[in-house]
């Protein structure tokens, strides 16, 4: 190396170079002696919190507290929950993300709670840090030190949780559950909220320190390094480069990877009037009766076996949604409770499920009917369809266990037709006549990739702008004459234009305040699809008259 030159200015900057050197060699090290747990795979690598324990022992109420929802439904009937939910939470600045599992009960030889038991397991073997909750007002039982056993054999910080606490004397009483053998023992009640920040505390402190980001840390050793060049001498300041790429591994290119703010009209903009946008993600609903299949249709699509799956009907309560990347695009699946009428559900829990499996239906971007092949089409399907319509929500129907009918039949009947089959379904469901259909069996894997292929295609659709002069162009070809309408029930467009997207929605500028006359709007609707196509989603349509006079 050449010297450097001495002197006052020369050891200022040598300091700061020592300094750019030391940065680069604590992140060298850091890479390859830090020690302590790395966080679970999972969104943008938050480490996960299990909130596990027994049957009704307020696990769901704790979840619904911590995350700010009502997510997990809540009763007084032991074994509500039964899959795994998913939510985040921050506490002192450290965000981290919190399941909630069902009551596990190891020995139960029954369908439901052995699978409870399996789902939780796999929330305990991808959770950092574990709560055991325990009710303060039960008397400890040998199902209880299993558990314990258990959890404790994880080799996880095991954080127990003594819910129902509300009082100083039960709060003394608290401290007889270190009986267990739990040294983090914390008297809290989830209802009412108190004791959980000294738990949070303790927990946020046993979190695994998140991985920074690597194109971060590599932006950082490269600002250090560019201090280092005006201190060392361009032979030196190589070197330097040279052994932070070597163990960091090639700067990456910034503007390629994040590139910044564009100026050109034909990129694709980010945010447009009226509410439409581009959504990175959408959020499909898989909706029908009970035991027609949408458990197990969640799980082959996503691969997994994140939902429970039984013969038996009304087996899930909370909704169940999971992630899948499909040809660059985020589609999030909801599993939602068998929807069924008011006089069919006995239970409280299966009265909130169909309560959230409608929220969740209306939260949605697009849903999946899926119709039981086996039991055609039926009064039920229709109503939960009605609800898909009317509350603007692009759909997709979806003939699940089609191989029962047709290769798989063991009935001795001949195979069913897939044309009459639909011909039935859409006299049934004549006001989904925009949704596509697809045969499928969830159980076969058969017809899954179609599935992806429409909802991405409908999702599209659902976000489409026709512009204004498009659409009066559009008015000038149709010929209204051909709509069958009563005299005293037509009206005069001048012309209409697209107020908003997802769903559709149309203002019509009238001659007349009246209501749009049902054949008419059909009509229109079957013009509009026929030019510009809005496949699978609703169109609206709103009139506002020429002489409506403005208050």
């Amino acid at each position: 190396m050449e010297s450097v030159e001495s002197g006052p200015d020369s050891t200022g900057n040598r300091r700061a170079a020592d300094l750019a050197f030391g940065s680069i060699w604590r992140q060298v090290l850091a890479k390859y002696r830090r020690t302590g747990i790395t966080a679970a795979a999972g969104t943008d690598g938050l480490p996960l919190v299990a909130i596990v324990g027994r049957p009704n022992v307020g696990k769901s109420t704790l979840f619904n507290r911590l995350t700010h929802s009502r997510r997990s439904i809540v009763g007084d009937e032991p074994g509500i929950t039964r899959d795994r939910i998913y939510g985040e939470y921050e506490w002192s600045g450290r965000r981290f993300r919190v399941v909630d599992t069902g009551g596990i009960v190891p020995d139960d030889p029954e369908l439901i709670p052995t699978e409870i038991f399996a789902q939780a397991k796999v929330a305990l073997a991808e959770a950092d840090v574990l709560i055991l909750v325990i009710d303060a007002r039960t008397e400890l039982a040998s199902p209880d030190y299993d558990l314990v056993k258990m959890l404790i054999r994880g080799g996880k910080p095991v954080f127990l949780a003594v819910n129902k606490v509300e009082g100083d004397a039960m709060a003394a009483e608290a401290e007889n559950f270190r009986r267990l053998g739990i040294r983090n023992v914390f008297p809290i009640s989830s209802e009412h909220g108190l004791g959980i920040g000294d738990m949070l505390d303790a927990i946020s402190e046993a979190l695994p320190v998140p991985i920074p980001d690597p194109v971060d840390s590599l932006a950082d050793a490269g600002d250090a390094a560019a201090a280092a060049k005006e201190a060392f001498s361009e032979a030196e300041a190589e070197e330097l480069e040279e052994a932070a790429e070597e163990v960091l591994g090639p700067e990456p290119d910034l503007d390629e990877e994040f590139p910044q703010d564009s100026d050109d009209p034909d990129a694709a903009p980010l945010h447009r009037s009226h509410g439409e946008f581009e959504q990175h993600e959408t959020s499909i609903a898989i909706i029908g009766r009970p035991n027609v299949g949408k458990s197990t249709l969640l799980n082959a699509l996503t691969g997994t076996s994140r939902a429970i799956v039984s013969p038996i009907a009304g087996t899930t309560r909370d909704a169940v949604d999971e992630v899948v990347e499909f040809e660059g695009t985020q589609l999030r699946f909801v599993d939602t409770a068998g929807i069924r009428r008011k006089g069919k559900t006995h239970l409280m829990a299966e009265k909130l499920s169909v309560i959230m499996a409608r929220r969740h239906l209306e939260a949605a971007d697009v849903a999946l009917l899926v119709i039981d092949a086996t039991e055609g089409v039926t009064g039920a399907d229709a109503t939960i369809g009605g609800y898909a319509h009317e509350s603007g929500r692009s759909v997709i129907i979806l003939v699940n266990k089609w191989d029962a009918v047709t290769t798989g039949r063991t009935d001795g009947k001949p195979p069913a037709d897939r044309e009459i089959f639909e011909t039935q379904l859409r006299r049934v469901l004549k006001y989904l006549s925009y949704a596509p259909v697809i045969f499928l069996s969830a159980l076969e894997g058969t017809g899954l990739a179609r599935v992806l292929n429409e909802v991405k295609a409908v999702a599209i659709e659902r976000r489409k702008r026709v512009s204004t002069g498009q659409m009066n162009r559009f008015l000038d070809k149709v010929d209204f004459q051909r709509a069958s309408v009563p005299m005293s029930k037509r009206i005069r467009i001048f012309y209409m234009t697209q107020a908003a997207v997802a769903p559709p929605t149309f203002i019509l500028f009238t001659d007349r305040d009246i209501k749009l006359h049902f054949s008419f709007e059909r009509f229109l609707e079957n013009q509009i699809r026929e030019a510009f196509g809005f496949k699978g989603t609703p169109i609206w349509f709103k009139i506002r008259a020429r002489n409506t006079k403005k208050e």
